[in-house]
């Protein structure tokens, strides 16, 4: 199973992701508490302790529901959608955006400082990382990248399903995917493959525990993680971490 997951995060992913954009819009609005949810965690990246104008970088972007999400919470931000899935940000693009939100394709291991200096104009004030995480190859160093992004004292958030550490969110997880998610998938966008994909990465991935960890691996500080509510208690969560200020 883990050698099946790999190969699916070397680049299948993103070919399903391509696949699935047409439809992907239509697929989160019937989840319920999707977009309240995102909105929870772009708050917990307390918009007030931010610059008056911040940079803020949304990695694993998709079509822009968690862009939206983080417009609401800093309406004066400047925002940085970045996605591996053209099909994915070819949707977000033909959405309408102030001239201060922009996308660009790139995978997250591949931001260095030097793209952050000529896109974003140096490290950004926050980088925030929707369902992101878990699909990358090498996570550890996806969450070292997504560290040397921040500006010292910058923040980070991933939301992201977490039910290794629960045996209840598991068997709820695999109910919902079995149920509901994966015949919707393959309803509305002629396949199951990728909703498979996403029932199986979730009930492989870090618990809770294991992926703060990782975050403290990575150099960040001040980790810590909240629960959503509703049906999703136990399985979606917050992870929110920042770079030590400098001389820390």
């Amino acid at each position: 199973m883990e050698t099946t997951t790999r190969a699916k995060r070397d680049g299948e992913v993103t070919d399903g992701f391509d696949h699935a954009s047409a439809a992907y819009d239509r697929l989160v609005a019937a989840s319920p508490g999707y977009h309240a949810h995102l909105g929870l965690s772009a708050r917990r990246l307390d918009p007030g302790a931010l610059s008056p104008e911040p940079r803020i970088l949304d990695l694993g972007c998709g079509t822009g529901a968690s862009t939206a999400a983080l417009l609401r919470i800093a309406p004066s931000a400047r925002i940085i959608g970045v996605d591996a899935s053209e099909g994915m940000l070819t949707a977000a693009r033909a959405k309408s955006w102030p001239d201060t939100v922009s996308f660009h394709r790139a995978r997250a291991e591949e931001l260095t400082p030097e793209w952050a200096a000529e896109h974003l104009g140096g490290p950004v004030d926050a980088v925030f990382g929707a369902y992101l995480i878990r699909n990358c190859p090498d996570p550890d160093l996806a969450l070292s990248v997504m560290r040397n992004l921040l500006r010292p004292g910058g923040r980070l958030v991933l939301h992201e399903y977490s039910v290794a550490d629960s045996v209840s969110a598991r068997a709820v997880w695999s109910a919902v995917c079995r149920g509901v998610i994966i015949p919707a998938g393959r309803a509305l966008s002629g396949s199951d493959e990728l909703f498979r994909y996403l029932w199986r990465s979730v009930l492989e991935f870090d618990g809770r525990r294991a992926l703060l960890e990782r975050m403290r691996r990575a150099g960040l500080v001040s980790v810590a993680s909240a629960p959503m509510p509703g049906w999703q208690y136990g399985i979606t969560h917050t992870f929110a971490g920042m770079r030590p200020e400098e001389g820390r």
